[in-house]
């Protein structure tokens, strides 16, 4: 038995009626903070829950975008909708620059040749000029978007982010569930099985890294517009290695489960930074050891099963 579509789309408009009514609970700018990082979130699970390719250099994609939107937007006056869409091209390209030369390798070092390149990335923000150095890139302004909408306004700001996550996790959806996303999935079960049918994995292999850098930069250039400032803390390898928790945290291979594990790492830090400082981090690794010794599906993912075995409903 399937849950019912009814179910579904209900389900849908009561989470985009949370999303419209949450501003006027909760502060603005937490919630547009959440929702960048849950749609650079969704873009890693893509790569890694989808794929299974493990990136530990997705910092690189979000900075990238994150540093070129701030700047084209503050030294060429461009549009905050142009300097988005130019911040997020710049990163499906460096994806695409990036991903050819990866996905040449497996396992281990995949991974470590991602985290390589990110950190040859953070080494150039750090020395060139128009990133600010460790200053940082600061004092971007919000502008009007196609000159008619105040992004000055944090509440008018947070409904646009809300459309662009929407939008990003619309794109994610879709994929999965295309022909192309079945082969990403035969790709992660059984990537000898893929080719021996006659697919040409490392181009699929591309493909999903050019999808999963673009959405990463679509979120670390809405970013840079929500904070109005770019910093070097965007492009550390921490900030992958941030990715990283919440995927497994939410639960992996899930589309739900990366937003999920996004909202509570960023909610703690925002809870508890000021009282316990950092350790903070201590919390969140304790939380993320006990995820994994006893809800290994993570959140969404034991949820999801529990589900199954009380309705049984084969899908979620």
């Amino acid at each position: 038995m399937r849950a019912s579509p009814t179910v579904k789309y209900l389900g849908l408009a009561v989470l985009l009626a949370v999303g419209l009514a949450a501003p006027f609970g909760m502060y603005p700018v937490l919630l547009m903070n959440i929702l960048c990082f849950a749609l650079f979130a969704s873009a890693f699970n893509l790569l890694l829950g989808y794929t299974g390719l493990l990136s530990f250099g997705h910092a690189a994609f979000f900075a990238t975008a994150a540093y070129l939107t701030g700047h084209l937007i503050k030294v060429h006056n461009f549009g905050p909708g142009l300097g988005i869409l130019s911040g997020t091209l710049a990163a499906a390209v460096l994806g695409f620059l990036i991903g050819s030369l990866v996905v040449r390798r497996q396992g281990i070092y995949f991974s470590m040749i991602t985290l390589a390149m990110s950190q040859l990335m953070y080494f150039i923000f750090l020395e060139a000029s128009f990133t600010g150095g460790e200053d940082g890139l600061q004092a971007i302004p919000r502008g009007k978007l196609f000159w008619l909408v105040n992004l000055e306004n944090d509440r008018t700001l947070y409904y646009v982010v809300l459309a662009i996550f929407i939008f990003g996790i619309a794109m994610i959806w879709r994929t999965i569930h295309s022909p192309f996303g079945q082969v990403l999935k035969a790709i992660r079960e059984n990537e000898a099985r893929a080719i021996s049918l006659g697919y040409d994995v490392n181009r699929y292999k591309v493909l999903a890294f050019v999808i999963s850098a673009a959405l990463a930069g679509l979120a670390g250039a809405t970013k840079a517009l929500v904070f109005t400032f770019v910093t070097l803390t965007d492009a550390d390898w921490h900030t992958s290695g941030d990715v990283v928790l919440m995927t497994l945290l939410g639960g992996l291979g899930t589309v739900s489960g990366p937003v999920v594990g996004a909202f509570v790492i960023v909610a703690l830090e925002n809870e508890l930074s000021d009282k316990v400082g950092s350790f903070v981090t201590v919390i969140i690794g304790a939380i993320f050891v006990i995820c994994v010794l006893v809800f290994r599906r993570g959140i969404v993912g034991e949820v999801a099963a529990l589900y199954r075995r009380v309705v049984g409903v084969r899908e979620v």
